[in-house]
C-alpha cells in the first residue's frame, strides 16, 4: 500500500484536474478497493471526490478537465484518495453527500449509504404495478437517513409518509434531509421497532429495505462495509430476522388495496426456501440489482396471518 507520503510526493507531478482523476483510478485500482457504495468503479470514485474538494458540478463540461489546480486543491484531493485507500472509508462518507433516485442527501456513518434499486422504482411512480394517484399514505420501514422516504414524497406530493427506524442516530441523519428538502409538512419520522409504534396505522403502500445480511455474509464483508452500522446490515443466521417479523405484521398495517414491497438482496434465494409456497412477484431492474419483491395484503393474509 502507498503510504502517506508517497501520495503526497504525488503532487509535484500532477497538474490538471485531468492529472488528479487518472492518478485516483490508478491507485484505487493498484489498492484493491472495493466500489458498492454509489459508484461500482475507481473513476467514479475519484472524480467524484476530485470535484467534491474543487465544489465543481458532476456534469462538468470536458475543456475544464485540463484547468490547472493549485498547490492546496491538490493538497486537499490527495487527502481524501489517501483516506480511501488506506481506511477504506467510502467515499460517501468522505464527501457526506450521496445520490439517490436522483436526488442528493447528507451521509454520515451513522446510517448506510443510499445504493437500493427501489429508486428504480420511485422514479418510475412504480407503474405499472401500482398507480401513483392512488397513494395517499405510505410507509418506508426502515428508513436509515429518509432517502426512500423522501424520494417518495418529492415523487407523491400527496402522499403523507411515515419514516421509521429503531435508530436515533439513523432518525437524526434523516431529519437533516427532511428538513433541506423541507418536507416537514409531508414526512414523519417515528422511532419505533419495525412496527411496535405503529398501532392502528394503515398505508397504501409499505416500503422497506431492512437488514438482510447473513452471519455468513457479513463475516465476509470488504472493509468497506465496516464502516457502516451492523445494525443496518446484520440480520440473524440466515438473514431473515427482520424481513420474517415484516411479513407476518405486514398485512395489519395496509389498506385493502395496499400491497408491500421489500427489499431482501442476495437473501432472495434463502427467503424462496423459507416459504416455497408464497408467489413472491420479483421486480426486474432495467439499471441493476435484485432481491426486491411485491405482496399484496390479500397474499400476506394467506400466506403469513
Amino acid at each position: 500500500m502507498k503510504n502517506k507520503q508517497e501520495i503526497e510526493n504525488a503532487s509535484d507531478e500532477l497538474f490538471t484536474i485531468r492529472d488528479m482523476i487518472r492518478y485516483g483510478i490508478t491507485l484505487f485500482g493498484n489498492e484493491g478497493l472495493y466500489f458498492g457504495h454509489g459508484a461500482d468503479n475507481a473513476m467514479d470514485e475519484a472524480t467524484a471526490l476530485t470535484l467534491y474538494v474543487l465544489r465543481l458540478p458532476a456534469d462538468l463540461p470536458s475543456h475544464f478537465m485540463d484547468a490547472r489546480l493549485t498547490a492546496q486543491e491538490k493538497g486537499d484531493i490527495l487527502d481524501l484518495f489517501e483516506r480511501r485507500s488506506s481506511e477504506r472509508i467510502p467515499a460517501a462518507y468522505l464527501t457526506h453527500e450521496a445520490w439517490f433516485a436522483g436526488h442528493q442527501f447528507y451521509v454520515d456513518d451513522r446510517v448506510l449509504v443510499p445504493r437500493s434499486p427501489i429508486a428504480e422504482l420511485i422514479n418510475a411512480g412504480f407503474s405499472p404495478w401500482l398507480v401513483a394517484d392512488e397513494i395517499h399514505s405510505m410507509l418506508d420501514l426502515c428508513t436509515g437517513g429518509g432517502c426512500i422516504a423522501i424520494a417518495c414524497a418529492l415523487a407523491l406530493p400527496a402522499a403523507s409518509v411515515d419514516a421509521v427506524d429503531i435508530s436515533d442516530d439513523a432518525l437524526a441523519v434523516a431529519t437533516i434531509n427532511v428538513e433541506r428538502y423541507g418536507l416537514e409538512d409531508q414526512v414523519q419520522l417515528i422511532k419505533s421497532d419495525l412496527f411496535a409504534e405503529l398501532k392502528g396505522k394503515t398505508y397504501d403502500l409499505i416500503l422497506t429495505n431492512p437488514p438482510y445480511v447473513d452471519a455468513e455474509e457479513m463475516s465476509l464483508l470488504p472493509n468497506e462495509f465496516r464502516h457502516e452500522p451492523e445494525l443496518g446490515l446484520a440480520s440473524g443466521l440466515d438473514g431473515l430476522d427482520a424481513i420474517r417479523v415484516i411479513l407476518k405484521e405486514a398485512a395489519a398495517h395496509l389498506t385493502d388495496d395496499g400491497v408491500l414491497i421489500a427489499e431482501v438482496g442476495a437473501s432472495e434465494f434463502a427467503l424462496e426456501e423459507a416459504f416455497p409456497d408464497v408467489p413472491f412477484f420479483w421486480f426486474e431492474f432495467e439499471h441493476g440489482g435484485s432481491g426486491v419483491f411485491m405482496l399484496s395484503r390479500d397474499q400476506l393474509l394467506q400466506y403469513f396471518s
